[in-house]
């Protein structure tokens, strides 16, 4: 038997929601050290990471997520590209493994404008549109926010060319073309819901996708190392814009997830992506969903 493979299978993974086709896509991961959490002793997060015999310091997934229904195709975030090192922008291969030409995507949404999430469409070299018949939906805070000079000009150096000067170049084709369409709450899209969940960005969302009778929650950056953050809500994380009003939202979602029983879809959870919460105690716990073979 040989030993020699050296990479895994394509990271695809589909599931229904009623008559609808839901596919999580890795875009890959990035392993990240301790200073990214802002109010947890190193020693806790070093100790939780090991009971949940995970890697230290924390790796941490990326994910997309794309949902067919109505003979149309839509994609919630849509990866890193280049700028997440070697290890991440695996999205465009994922997506041809899913059977996903990039031109047929009717729009994508973005839950928020980090390189992680956005940075998958446009190509940076060129300025080609890498969706070329998308149109891109997004809250308006985040178009207000990135590309506010003042507020570029206030950001560190790093911030300001991975997230304000890198979110320009993705978006303005798009803009450009007349492709990017801003909402503020409610539905954006036959069947999805937009729910605002600033503080990590000033216009961080969820996506609420619901199907014959069926539901999921596509939550963004509600968190980032879920062994950390379902146990602690209330850390948050050095790249949140806002820390106080991140850890209000994530209370919030938490909540809500468990009231309504409903399905997650996390950018960061761990490949699939899929999950469900459950409390008990007053803590919270994340039920990683059931790999299945059928579809």
């Amino acid at each position: 038997m040989s030993t020699s493979a050296s990479t895994q299978v394509a990271g695809v993974y589909h599931r229904r929601l009623g008559d609808a086709l839901v596919t999580g896509l890795s875009d890959g991961y990035v392993d990240m050290g301790y200073t990214i959490f802002r109010n947890i002793p190193e020693e806790e997060t070093k100790a939780i990471l090991a009971r949940d015999h995970r890697t230290s310091p924390p790796r941490i997934s990326v994910n997309a997520f794309a949902v067919r229904m109505d003979s149309r195709t839509y994609l919630i975030d849509c990866g890193s590209a280049d700028l997440m090192g070697p290890t991440c922008g695996r999205l465009p291969e994922n997506l041809a493994a899913a059977g996903i030409d990039p031109a047929s995507v009717d729009a994508v949404l973005l839950t928020h404008v980090h390189p992680d999430h956005s940075n998958g469409l446009t190509d940076a070299a060129t300025g080609t549109r890498l969706f070329p018949n998308a149109e891109i939906i997004v809250h308006e805070n985040e178009i207000n926010h990135w590309f506010n000079d003042e507020a570029m000009a206030k950001a560190a150096e790093r911030p300001r060319r991975r997230y304000f000067e890198a979110g320009r170049t993705q978006l303005k084709p798009y803009m450009a073309a007349d492709r990017v369409k801003t909402f503020r709450k409610g539905e954006v899209l036959p069947g999805v819901t937009a729910i605002p969940i600033h503080g990590h960005t000033p216009g961080h969302a969820a996506y609420v996708v619901s199907r014959g009778g069926e539901s999921m929650v596509v939550w963004g950056d509600t968190v980032h190392v879920p062994e950390i953050q379902v146990a602690r809500p209330e850390v948050t994380m050095e790249f949140d814009t806002d820390p106080e009003a991140a850890a209000a939202a994530r209370q919030m979602m938490f909540d809500m997830v468990v009231t309504d029983d409903m399905l997650v879809g996390g950018m960061h959870l761990h490949f699939p992506g899929f999950g469900h919460m459950r409390r008990e105690a007053g803590r919270y716990s994340l039920v990683a969903e059931q790999w299945a073979f059928e579809v």
